[in-house]
């Protein structure tokens, strides 16, 4: 059964009714409607560039509408800014968490709104007090007195939630707010927001995981090119039947891994020890092979993938790469060898925002590129063309800002920029966060056919699904270590969640 957000009688606490909003000659959003009911979640979902993003700036007083109707209410309401929606009752939780690194945790929760004892002065024990009890009400454990600098993006996302749920919103829209949580966490989450439902709030959740949509929201809504699809009980729909609505056509093959040769070894690691961080890390990544590194957040794989890259100090052991010994702290050495990183945070470390896709995805190769020390925006142009157009970025020129793309073509390019350095060993950090399922598969196909080509892929994922459809051998680490090794025929959720959970996980 599906319903038009226009049809119900009953008055909702949101509504947006054929929304249009447009960027010069590009329509961002043809007709975006959107019912959000009290006391109920749910969800919003499409591919990147459907146009979700754009509908929830709207609300968020970032963006004013071009045309159509926005309610609260049942009153009409035109943000002209961020504070007027915040003062309405709407809090959002972005994607990308936006804190400032110098704060304290505890200052960035209550920043601009920090409240004052005798004389003016701002009260800090009680911000501590209610930071304390946020983090309490939410199951986690932060220090409120720690900079924010340094913070995971797992913990970075909770202050966000912590934040938004301190404004005590009616209105709470999430955007991909369990994208770098661990399984733990997003359960904590989850109790939360449904916490938030029973007091009679209204929330919003967009995310790219079906698990996540059918455990936790009560209605979905589906956008495609930027205009509203469907809204559908949860409870009369089924994930094959979203994906059609989303992406127009059917996703036969979310995990499309096909056989690969597998070769000899390109990277071998050995003994590779930072006190406190990681301890005694050995493995090897052979041609054509996928080795998927899975753990729980804060298990210390995207430390150990940054180390060796040459980012990150190690104390003792070795990185060889092709035979050839990398020697540390040394990035620029390992990507000469053929070692690339897509890091798991692609806005902070993988793109210059402010840059074109084209001077992103040439970025690394800017020497190979230059003549005579000189650089044009036609040689950067060629060279980013051929992956613009092999990853399917969606952009209508190369001269487009790389901070205004969605986040799955943020991907793109970050890929784009590695591939161009023509890798022999290719190291991507969660290489779906956040990312549509159309996008998904286009990725893991991707993956495949690299792999099939004989490069070698070392993939750390947080998505058990992708890590047991993708990857050759798995890997498992916890706290440090690495835990387990198992092969694809073996490998299962269970045995890969026990290794991830048990200080022993060679049992599993």
């Amino acid at each position: 059964m599906q319903t038009d957000p226009a049809q119900t009688l009953a008055p909702p606490m949101l509504e947006l009714s054929k929304v249009v909003k447009s960027f010069g000659p590009v329509v961002a959003l043809r007709s975006g409607s959107l019912r959000l009911e009290q006391g109920s979640i749910h969800a919003l979902v499409g591919e990147n560039g459907a146009g979700k993003s754009t509908l929830v700036k709207i609300v968020a007083g970032l963006y004013r509408r071009d045309g159509g109707d926005l309610r609260l209410r049942g009153e009409e309401v035109d943000f002209t800014s961020t504070a007027q929606s915040k003062a309405a009752g709407i809090a959002v939780i972005y994607q990308e968490p936006t804190l400032f690194p110098d704060l304290t945790v505890t200052e960035n929760i209550f920043m601009g709104r920090q409240p004052t004892g005798r004389f003016g002065r701002i009260d800090r024990k009680a911000m501590r007090h209610e930071a304390e009890a946020l983090f309490q009400r939410l199951g986690v454990r932060i220090d409120p007195e720690r900079p924010a600098e340094g913070l995971s993006i797992a913990d970075q996302q909770v202050i966000e939630i912590a934040k938004a749920v301190s404004l005590d919103a009616r209105v709470l829209i999430m955007d991909e707010p369990t994208a770098a949580l661990s399984g733990v966490e997003v359960d904590r989450l989850f109790a939360v927001a449904r916490s938030l439902r029973d007091e009679g709030r209204a929330l919003l959740f967009i995310s790219h995981r079906f698990d996540e949509i059918f455990a936790l929201c009560d209605t979905v809504t589906v956008m495609r090119d930027g205009a509203y699809v469907a809204t559908t009980p949860i409870a009369d729909t089924t994930v094959d039947e979203l994906v059609r609505q989303m992406v127009g056509r059917d996703v036969t093959e979310l995990f499309p891994k096909t056989e690969a040769e597998i070769g000899e070894p390109l990277l071998e690691v050995e003994g590779l020890t930072r006190t406190g961080v990681f301890h005694d890390i050995s493995f090897s990544v052979r041609a054509g092979e996928i080795v998927g590194l899975a753990g729980l957040v804060g298990a210390g794989r995207s430390e150990v993938a940054r180390a060796v890259f040459g980012v990150d100090p190690y104390e003792s052991g070795t990185v060889r790469l092709n035979g050839r010994t990398l020697p540390r702290r040394r990035p620029d050495t390992a990507i000469r060898a053929g070692l690339a990183l897509v890091p798991e945070d692609r806005r902070k470390q993988g793109l210059v925002l402010e840059s074109s896709v084209a001077q992103n995805i040439a970025l690394v190769i800017r020497n190979e590129l230059a003549k005579a020390g000189l650089i044009t925006t036609g040689m950067e142009n060629r060279a980013a063309k051929v992956w613009a157009s092999r990853l399917e970025v969606k952009t209508n020129a190369l001269s487009t800002v790389a901070g205004t793309l969605s986040g799955g073509n943020q991907q793109k390019v970050v890929l784009g920029k590695w591939l161009a350095t023509e890798p022999t060993v290719l190291i991507i950090d969660e290489p779906t966060r956040g990312i549509d399922v159309g996008t998904k598969a286009e990725v893991h196909r991707l993956l495949s056919e690299l792999a099939g080509r004989g490069m070698g892929i070392l993939m750390i994922s947080s998505e058990l699904p992708e890590v047991l459809g993708m990857a050759d051998r798995v890997l498992v680490m916890r706290e440090g270590r690495i835990t387990a090794e198992i092969d694809r025929s073996d490998a299962t959720s269970e045995n890969v969640m026990f290794a991830a959970t048990h200080a022993d996980g060679a049992h599993a």
